[in-house]
């Protein structure tokens, strides 16, 4: 079916090249003669600041679509709707480019596969590869509140122990307490006896997916798609330093300042702080926990 645009373009083309006149183009077209002769209004000043913010805000966010640009566009104050900036987007011809797609140890679980209800209630962990420029490679720890999407712990380092695990995993209960449980895959970090007897005797439980069943720990493997996204595949890395610069500026902005469309295109710092003040934070705490900073050796 042709639209009502396209017909026009077709009888201007036409009366264009001397073929036929403008009341004839539309008789044979079956468009009306007021739709022939439609002349858009000029764009106000207000309509061009628009404009002019969105593609500001598109270059700064090249991966984001139409729906998250609004979204920021409603936080600065703009009276926007999706539908709009989507057809703002189309006719500057603005879109994001399609991504390109590119038996083990196993642990033992200690808990039920659980959905998380509350701020602490699940912790997912992972990790994530790069490399630096020079060919260095890189190793980033990630630690995410399933509930929340806050992404507690985001550290690069050329590589990474079950001893450093720890350290990072009880640097994070330090500042946000202790979840109730730890889901991963089986990587050995995280089925190494000395992690899996301190988990234990913290009362911290395990959920641990099956092999080869990445789409059971999908939450940090969302995260980990939009950080190779909107910062990994967009930066060029050259020093160890660099990256935990990078990956801290990308941390902070996912946590405060992007909006999350599971969340209400809120971002995960303002969903907790409206549905887990901090009184209710420390409350939700399935339980207090006394770290153990003495390890078993492995």
């Amino acid at each position: 079916m042709v639209s009502p645009a396209h017909r026009r373009e077709a009888a201007r083309a036409v009366v264009k090249r001397g073929l036929c006149s403008g009341r004839a183009a539309c008789r044979i077209l079956r468009l009306p003669r007021s739709t022939f002769w439609y002349r858009g209004q000029p764009p106000t000043p207000t309509q061009q600041r628009l404009a002019k913010r969105l593609r500001v805000l598109s270059e700064a966010h090249p991966r984001y679509g139409y729906r998250r640009i609004a979204a920021l566009l409603r936080q600065e104050g703009w009276p926007v709707g999706k539908r709009h900036i989507q057809r703002l987007r189309r006719a500057d011809g603005l879109r994001v480019p399609p991504t390109k797609r590119r038996l083990v140890r196993r642990g033992i679980s200690t808990g039920l596969p659980t959905k998380a209800v509350r701020r602490g209630h699940v912790w997912t962990w992972d990790f994530i590869s790069d490399a630096t420029v020079r060919g260095g490679s890189l190793r980033m720890l990630t630690i995410l509140d399933e509930h929340t999407r806050e992404c507690h712990v985001l550290r690069p380092e050329r590589a990474l122990r079950a001893a450093d695990v720890l350290a990072w995993l009880e640097g994070a209960i330090k500042e946000h307490g202790a979840p109730a449980f730890l889901r991963s895959d089986n990587g050995p970090e995280f089925i190494a006896r000395a992690v899996q007897r301190w988990l234990a005797a913290n009362r911290i439980r395990t959920i641990y997916i099956d092999p080869g069943s990445p789409w059971q720990n999908g939450f940090v493997e969302s995260f980990h798609g939009r950080l190779r996204d909107e910062c990994l595949n967009r930066e060029q890395l050259w020093t160890l330093t660099e990256a935990r610069v990078v990956v801290a500026d990308f941390r902070h902005h996912y946590n405060h300042a992007r909006p999350h469309s599971k969340l209400g295109y809120q971002s995960p710092v303002s969903f907790a702080a409206q549905n887990h003040g901090p009184a209710q934070q420390r409350a939700g705490q399935s339980h207090s926990l006394t770290l153990h900073t003495k390890r078993a050796s492995d």
